[in-house]
């Protein structure tokens, strides 16, 4: 059974249409940024309600709460790597510099015996639709094209 994940699409009109996507954090990640940004999202397992995942994996990666409003139902995607993720679009604002997202540890660098901690997402960043469309996860472009059509003016 593919691996399925589930998260937030922030944005906001100032007076154009702007997303809140974040950057992976970790070594892997460093030296990338074309196509290596996401919506904040996070795995569950079947048993957890896609919805209240896609809430607690945004304040886990943001340190924040989302904003209180109405939830658009994005659909889901497909991944290269065959996860399914499944987004909701919620208006609201954030100061992406301010983000505190949680930690992992691993092995770094690899074969050392060493562990050591980095953050799950690195920054965030908001992003006009079409610049987003060139830093986000290729797959995960659908739900840039779902928003625009709910949502641009």
């Amino acid at each position: 059974m593919a691996k399925r994940s589930s998260g937030i699409l922030l944005f906001r009109h100032t007076p154009a249409l702007e997303v809140l996507l974040v950057h992976p954090g970790g070594p892997f990640w460093a030296k990338k940024d074309l196509e290596a940004w996401s919506i904040p999202k996070g795995e569950h397992d079947q048993a957890e309600e896609a919805l209240a995942a896609a809430l607690r994996e945004f304040e886990e990666e943001t340190g924040s709460k989302p904003d209180e409003g109405e939830l658009t139902d994005l659909g889901s995607v497909r991944q290269k790597s065959g996860k399914v993720v499944q987004a909701w679009a919620l208006e609201g604002d954030l100061d992406a510099d301010a983000i505190r997202s949680n930690t992992f540890t691993m092995e770094w660098p690899p074969r050392s015996g060493r562990q050591s901690e980095f953050p799950e997402v690195d920054r965030a960043a908001w992003f006009a639709l079409d610049e987003a469309r060139k830093r986000i996860n290729p797959a995960q472009a659908a739900f840039l094209d779902r928003l625009a059509e709910r949502f641009a003016s």
